[in-house]
């Protein structure tokens, strides 16, 4: 069968950029087998940019998407948006060789505001197109908000069918924990999922000891908060189905990523989840 490309959402290693740089971030990479990566909260400074493209180069690993907010999170917040840092961004991309943008989430100020919310897709939109002019593919990434229902419509069905160049990056994860099946919404989005987050979905154990049970509430915030984000392979989702449906229906790059880590070392989770996809059948998808 053809093959897509496993990599890792960097997000996950931000600490690690922090503490070795980029460029050594992406040898210990190299060195586990990875060679494809997704960009988010790393800060693109010129270094930075430059040690990834340093490492790109010698380590052979395709910088695939890169993160930009299309507006600030909330207003006044810092950081780059494409609304006020577009030549920059879209430089970035081209300095790296990027096809790939991706939009993290909604602002919160939008979210739960249907007529926001509208105009947000409109802007986005638009944004597409005019990225599109560059070469780059515009992608927004979905959580479990996005299923949210106005007039009975999910917020992810209001951007898909109100724009026409958007992408979506499908995190399975995310989906499961909205009650809906990974699967059938890869095959929903057909040809609009060139990315993919892959992360596992697992229920943790439960902490009891400080819990005084004279005080229900307490126990019942723990045992409604069972759910993890796990190392792909380690928790109750169906990964080959999941990456196979995601290969038939248009994802070409499959990130693995983990939100909390839960005391372990990222490197190790990124080895964890390395071996359980090899044993799945994908060691030549790195």
């Amino acid at each position: 069968m053809n093959k897509g490309k496993i990599g890792v959402q960097m997000m996950m290693l931000r600490g690690k950029v922090e503490e070795i740089g980029v460029y050594e971030t992406m040898r210990t990479l190299n060195e586990l087998g990875y060679h494809c990566v997704e960009v988010s909260q790393i800060p693109m400074t010129t270094e930075n940019v430059a040690e990834m493209k340093r490492g790109s180069v010698d380590f052979d690993i395709e910088i695939a998407a890169l993160s930009a907010a299309l507006e600030p999170m909330l207003p006044g917040a810092p950081g780059e948006t494409l609304t006020h840092d577009f030549d920059k961004i879209v430089n970035d991309c081209k300095t790296l060789d990027c096809h790939f943008l991706r939009i993290g989430m909604l602002p919160l100020n939008v979210m739960g505001h249907k007529d926001k919310i509208m105009e947000f897709i409109g802007k986005v939109d638009m944004m597409a197109i005019k990225l599109a002019e560059h070469g780059i593919e515009l992608y927004y990434h979905t959580h479990h908000l996005e299923f949210q229902k106005y007039d009975g419509e999910y917020l992810l069905d209001m951007i898909k069918n109100n724009t026409s160049k958007l992408g979506f990056e499908l995190d399975v994860h995310w989906i499961q924990r909205a009650g809906e099946n990974p699967v059938e919404v890869i095959k929903k989005y057909e040809g609009r999922i060139s990315l993919l987050h892959l992360k596992d979905y697992r229920i943790g154990q439960m902490d009891l000891s400080e819990v005084d049970f004279k005080d229900i509430s307490k126990f019942m915030h723990i045992f409604t908060n069972t759910i993890e984000f796990a190392e792909v392979g380690e928790g109750n989702l169906d990964m080959p189905a999941i990456i196979d449906a995601g290969l038939e229906h248009g994802a070409q790059y499959f990130f693995v990523e983990q939100d909390d880590l839960y005391g372990r070392d990222p490197f190790d989770c990124l080895e964890t989840s390395r071996n359980n996809l090899r044993e799945m059948g994908y060691a030549d998808w790195f």
